[in-house]
């Protein structure tokens, strides 16, 4: 089963050989040159398309573990909930201002 190459890679190959080519050179060694330079391209887009493949293997392999282990994480977070601080800064201060207000509003009543 060969595959037959696309147009344009021929067209490059060709160019590529021409570009290469010497002086005294037949056009039948141009040719067999350009068929090499075919099968080379041929040879480096098989093998990039084995590594794109292996990559997006690798890739969902590394999603499915990523969801499943997040899936984990959702879990154990709904069975233990860590409590919050029990005071805050934002606590704090409306519990000063109260405290405030009420010595306010209890000078105002001595004092009257």
């Amino acid at each position: 089963m060969k595959k037959t190459l696309s147009p344009e890679t021929q067209q490059d190959a060709l160019a590529i050989a021409k570009a290469t080519q010497k002086p005294g050179q037949v056009k039948e060694q141009t040719k067999l040159i350009a068929a090499g330079v075919e099968k080379g391209i041929a040879e480096y887009k098989k093998r990039e398309k084995a590594k794109a493949r292996e990559r997006d293997k690798a890739r969902k392999q590394q999603q499915k573990s990523k969801s499943a282990t997040s899936s984990n994480d959702d879990d154990s977070d709904m069975s233990y909930i860590e409590p919050e601080s029990r005071f805050n800064s934002l606590t704090w201060s409306l519990l000063g201002l109260l405290i405030l207000s009420w010595a306010l509003f209890a000078a105002y009543l001595f004092y009257r």
